[in-house]
């Protein structure tokens, strides 16, 4: 099956839509542009939500806790370049461009129940703010009208989450702001006021204006994400045409709890969809992601007609997707799971499309719409938290902002990243997704560490999942002959018949009897011992080995990163690698260590670990053992501009002799084989961290894997990827 295929035949059991057309195309991501380039000395910076010039040429995003308004240059939008910053006087919530101005909503609230702001008119050529206007409160987002006459600001007045559980009425109440623009930017005299109070069943006194678009008659849908309405107001005239509540919808086959487990078995019903991002369609029907808030979010969008009718409510299909992606963030499961935010509809040739944010996943749906209901094209990676698009359908890209900015906890920083809309066969990302169970539900997965291949059968490779799942501990069958790869089975690691708990996974090799022997890293931090366990092929634990007290005299936190081994029958010998230096290390080495099943003894010799850069630690992720030699996963903890080393080595088999633990240890060779790094490039996003499983195949082909952290603190996307025979 070809991967155009597969995705429609995802696509189709998903959401029940008819297979994709013969001619295709897709987004792919061509570049990745790290806002702080523009704010280098601030230490957060972000891209929230984000614009275009007129020409397609400049970008324009705001930077909330940084304070100001950036632009990026995407002339050659595969090499944008930082094209300056404007600091405000306030917190910018939004901005959008009309012909040559930039005009920004800033909040310069002093308290909660004394709301402020305004909007400020920013030159695009000199980078200047040339006027404001004030309004009466906190302005949060602003929209242009097609035909650039009209501005209008959301001014949500947000509650206090503290106060009252968050409940509202949380008095002052919001209200729509109209402008006309004019020559110098806005006609602040031109102001009007909409009062959009008393009119959703929820707290009627206190509208909380969120999200707001024009039509192509000027006519302005407004969500009110806290009271779970819709206001459709003339721009012109300011009248209200029409106004209707959201509504609920039933959930059946969620994951509802965060318990380390991804169980699509929940459901909630009525969950109100507390809409987010709202964007029109065409002049009658408009979509919105339903996002949630403090009584609801039910995880996908909905399609409306003007007069307030459904057309088309998503369901579960969005999330079932996103968790076959493996993007899924089960520590949101009692939340509002993969929260989708923003939103943006453009027309790419024939073709008028709807792109989903999914905050939590990280993830960007794309729906193509229809006659009926709209068919699922692909979902592209988005860094982290992606909060809203801009769509530059004339040069055939769409750009995203991502406001996730982790740099000071040593993670990935905000980045704005751009896809190319191109004639191909398939597109790059997903590299590797999960089949669907026989009841519809998707085989939910995350965080893949360690990589083993069958040892008869080309392409088909068995991996586990880490800690992050912690009472899921997982053996994934993974079928590499597909594109993208396919987990067809997911097998649960048992006790006595129940899910192994305290198990760390890491490493997975075959233990000759149609089983496998497993590695615990050991977490010191939660009680999970450095262990070897041996499982039968249905998962179950026949066999649990402790590491000697002589290794575990000096143990750290980071342990097992990965098991193979030479041999067979009662020859066989495990190599275990420990991910860095243990207390009787000296720097800069760390242990290989061997165990023999057959007799339980343990040895180890020394691995000499590359040299780390400053404030990085240098380690081990994976041991492989194929013919004369060992290939060994050596990396550092770092990530994106700061990544340097990403590599694959190799140990002649023939020096894996295990000297006694607690003595002098040998040290080994080794020689490079791959860097990692020009790989992980390949899809033009940031360097991912964790390079983490690696297996040669039957035919000798070379198979690496990435682990995505769970969708915790990282934007969930695993790579995939062959490397070719292995020599």
């Amino acid at each position: 099956m070809t991967k155009s295929t597969l995705l429609a035949a995802l696509a189709a059991g998903l959401l029940a839509s008819a297979a994709m057309p013969a001619q295709a195309a897709f987004f792919n991501r061509i570049a990745s542009f790290p806002v702080a380039e523009n704010a280098p000395d601030a230490e957060v910076t972000s891209s929230e939500i984000i614009s275009a010039s007129e020409d397609g040429m400049t970008l324009v995003y705001s930077d909330s806790p940084g304070g100001g308004i950036g632009f990026v240059d995407i002339t050659d939008p595969a090499a944008p370049v930082a094209a300056g910053y404007v600091a405000m006087d306030g917190e910018p919530t939004s901005v959008v461009v009309i012909g040559e101005y930039a005009f920004a909503g800033v909040n310069t609230s002093e308290s909660f129940v004394a709301p402020s702001g305004h909007v400020a008119v920013i030159d695009m050529a000199s980078k200047e703010i040339v006027a404001t206007c004030e309004v009466s409160g906190q302005p949060d987002s602003v929209a242009k009208s097609p035909d650039g006459t009209l501005l209008a600001v959301a001014i949500e007045n947000e509650r206090d989450e503290d106060l009252n559980d968050g409940e509202i009425p949380q008095l002052p109440a919001g209200n729509v702001t109209l402008f006309s623009t004019s020559d110098q930017g806005l006609d602040c005299d031109s102001m009007i006021e909409v009062d959009v109070t008393g009119l959703a069943d929820i707290a009627p006194s206190d509208p909380e204006p969120e999200f707001t678009d024009f039509n192509e008659n000027n006519e302005l849908v407004v969500s009110m994400q806290e009271n779970n309405h819709f206001v459709i107001i003339d721009g012109n005239s300011g009248e209200v045409i029409n106004h209707f509540s959201a509504g609920s919808t039933d959930l059946a086959g969620i994951d509802t709890e965060d318990d380390g487990v991804l169980s699509f078995t929940g459901s909630q019903d009525a969950r109100l969809r507390e809409p987010d991002a709202v964007k029109w369609i065409d002049a009658d029907h408009f979509v919105a992601s339903n996002e949630g808030d403090y009584n609801g979010g039910s995880r996908g969008f909905t399609i409306y007609n003007k007069d307030g009718s459904e057309v088309y409510e998503s369901g579960v299909s969005m999330e079932y997707v996103t968790a076959s992606l493996g993007h899924y963030p089960e520590g949101r499961s009692d939340n509002k799971g993969i929260e989708p935010e923003g939103m943006e509809v453009a027309t790419f040739g024939d073709d008028t499309l709807i792109f989903v944010m999914q905050e939590r996943s990280s993830l960007i749906a794309i729906y193509r719409t229809t006659d009926g209901e709209p068919e699922y094209i692909q979902s592209i990676p988005s860094g982290m938290g992606p909060e809203s698009a801009v769509a530059i359908p004339e040069r055939n890209i769409i750009a995203t902002a991502n406001e996730e900015d982790l740099r000071e906890d040593g993670l990935a920083g905000s980045h704005v990243m751009i896809f190319a809309y191109e004639d191909v066969d398939a597109p790059d990302y997903p590299q590797i997704m999960s089949a669907i169970n026989d009841d519809g539900t998707p085989i939910g997965w995350v965080a893949l560490s360690g990589l083993v291949a069958d040892a008869d059968e080309a392409g088909m490779l068995y991996a586990v999942n880490d800690s992050y799942l912690s009472i899921m501990p997982t053996i994934y069958t993974i079928d590499a002959t597909q594109t993208p790869a396919m987990i067809t089975e997911a097998t649960l690691v048992t006790r006595d018949g129940e899910a192994a708990e305290a198990l760390d996974l890491e490493g997975i090799t075959l233990d000759g009897e149609g089983g496998f022997w497993l590695a615990s890293e050991g977490r010191t931090d939660r009680d999970i011992p450095h262990m070897l366990y041996r499982v039968d092929a249905e998962g179950a634990i026949v066999e649990e080995v402790s590491f000697p007290d002589s290794l575990l005299a000096n143990e750290i936190r980071f342990g097992s990163e990965g098991v193979s081994s030479v041999g067979t029958g009662e020859d066989m010998v495990l190599w275990i690698a420990i991910q860095r230096e243990w207390g009787d290390d000296e720097a800069g080495m760390t242990k290989l260590v061997s165990y023999e099943p057959s007799t339980g003894e343990w040895g180890a010799v020394h691995y000499p670990l590359e040299t780390p850069a400053e404030g990085a630690w240098v380690g081990l992720s994976e041991i492989t053992i194929h013919g004369d030699y060992a290939y060994i996963v050596e990396r550092d903890n770092q990530i994106a501009a700061n990544a340097q080393l990403k590599k694959l080595y190799r140990v002649p088999v023939s020096e894996l002799v295990g000297a006694e633990i607690g003595g002098e240890l040998p040290v080994v060779s080794k020689e490079e084989v791959r860097d990692f790094i020009p790989d992980l490039q390949a899809l033009n996003g940031y360097v991912l961290d964790k390079v983490e499983g690696f297996a040669i195949d039957a035919d000798g082909i070379g198979w690496v894997v990435t682990d995505n952290d769970g969708v915790d603190d990282s934007s969930g996307e695993t790579n995939f990827w062959s490397i070719g025979a292995v020599e």
